[in-house]
């Protein structure tokens, strides 16, 4: 039995240690806002919050989170009111989609972190999360729009 925290719910479940948590939240537990792009922990889309920290959930097996608080897209905000969900409908951030909830996820961590980073510092912490749409300026802007409106 695997028990830790999702989205602020108790999860339980009968499944082995070594399943990817990814594949527990979008397969076993319904959410499908966490997505897979790569499955080697290189791309970003799949990333989710363990303990406050982005984290990529293709990589780590559901046994690693055993009593571990962790948040998806769908967790971060349940009306989607929060300032990096309404900076990105405002900068129309999204082309494709696929990879921004991992991209929000990413961003949310800096902004908790550090709530009024400067462009250097939104860049750095944001390298890694890869966009095959090329959206990364609307990206950028999106997260200056949260600092600012935040």
């Amino acid at each position: 039995m695997v028990e830790f925290t999702l989205n602020g719910k108790a999860v339980s479940l009968d499944i082995e240690n070594d399943t990817p948590l990814l594949w527990v939240i979008r397969d076993h537990v319904d959410l499908t806002g966490t997505k897979y792009g790569c499955g080697a922990g290189l791309c970003g889309a799949c990333t989710v919050h363990i303990d406050g920290k982005a984290m990529r959930s293709c990589t780590i097996k559901v046994g690693d989170v055993v009593n571990t608080q962790i948040t998806t897209i769908e967790g971060l905000s349940p009306d989607d009111s929060h300032p990096l969900q309404k900076a990105w409908i405002a900068e129309q951030a999204p082309q494709c989609g696929y990879c921004q909830s991992g991209q929000i996820m990413k961003a949310a961590e800096l902004l908790a972190e550090n709530p009024k980073p400067n462009r250097d510092e939104i860049i750095r912490h944001m390298n890694g999360n890869i966009c095959r749409c090329g959206t990364y300026n609307r990206i950028l802007a999106a997260i200056e729009r949260a600092v600012v409106e935040g």
